[in-house]
């Protein structure tokens, strides 16, 4: 039973570990994390080699009322192999992944 405890303890550590890291990206020695605005990480990142327009997307704040974000993408790397793909929505950074 503790045998499968620890297991269990240690696959849970590992996928808060990645969700973590997955909210954050290092340029150099500076930190972005999401919810940054896009000037903040072109401060820090500088350009992109790609930034691309993805269209709009819908959003409700809390009065009820709907707008639109301009939703955009930009592309750093290739970093040891990887690119790093940077989802902004209404200027604000929302999303990072990455792919080999």
């Amino acid at each position: 039973m503790k045998h499968t405890t620890a297991i269990l303890f240690a696959v849970v550590l590992g996928l808060v570990s990645s969700a973590s890291m997955a909210s954050t990206f290092r340029c150099g020695s500076q930190l972005v994390s999401t919810g940054e605005h896009s000037f903040q990480v072109l401060r820090k990142c500088g350009e992109p080699i790609n930034r691309a327009h993805i269209g709009y997307k819908l959003d409700t704040n809390s009065y009820g009322h709907t707008h639109e974000l301009r939703v955009e993408e930009w592309i750093y790397g290739p970093k040891g192999g990887m690119y790093y793909y940077l989802r902004f929505e209404g200027g604000y950074l929302s999303n990072i992944s990455s792919s080999r």
